[in-house]
């Protein structure tokens, strides 16, 4: 039986702003300003998630997860990560990578990478070596080059036999 495999591109963007933590990739990276949502925010796994519904044809994250939906307020995104690959196991779909970049001024992101893959293989259950992060900065142009927000983007690959 022949393997089907499915490729999935999933972005987000959100504002910081004091007063909110800062969440990426599932754990809480220290800095002046945080991510502004209706969730926690967190770019990366929204990104993520939209990756593998894209992936899986099934919406985006606003469809299943709508930020107007009271059970959705201030809730930690592994939650949604969760949801989709259960999601994704029910139709026979395997996570076979992810490759996640982070686009932000600061604060330095490097030191946190293994964290945040430890929580997101957790969640995807693969192991961490099948999830890249990184990170980039747009050289000061821009809103994110001014601090006022930061972006994501995630690249996934899911097969089904």
């Amino acid at each position: 039986m022949a393997s089907e495999y499915r490729v999935g591109h999933g972005f987000d963007a959100h504002r910081l702003v004091r007063g909110r933590k800062l969440i990426l990739g599932g754990i809480e990276i220290r800095h002046s300003k945080g991510l502004l949502g209706h969730s926690d925010a967190d770019v990366v796994l929204h990104a993520l998630v939209n990756a593998l519904l894209g992936a899986l044809g099934a919406g985006d994250i606003g469809t299943h997860f709508p930020d107007n939906d009271p059970r959705y307020k201030g809730v930690s995104s592994a939650l949604f990560l969760k949801d989709v690959m259960q999601m994704a196991r029910k139709r026979r779909f395997k996570l076979i990578n992810a490759d996640i970049t982070i686009i932000a001024q600061e604060p330095k992101l490097s030191p946190h990478y293994g964290a945040m893959k430890s929580i997101i293989a957790k969640h995807a259950r693969i192991a961490e070596s099948s999830i890249n992060i990184k990170a980039a900065t747009t050289e000061k142009l821009g809103w994110i080059g001014r601090g006022e927000g930061m972006a994501a983007t995630a690249v996934v690959l899911l097969s089904r036999k």
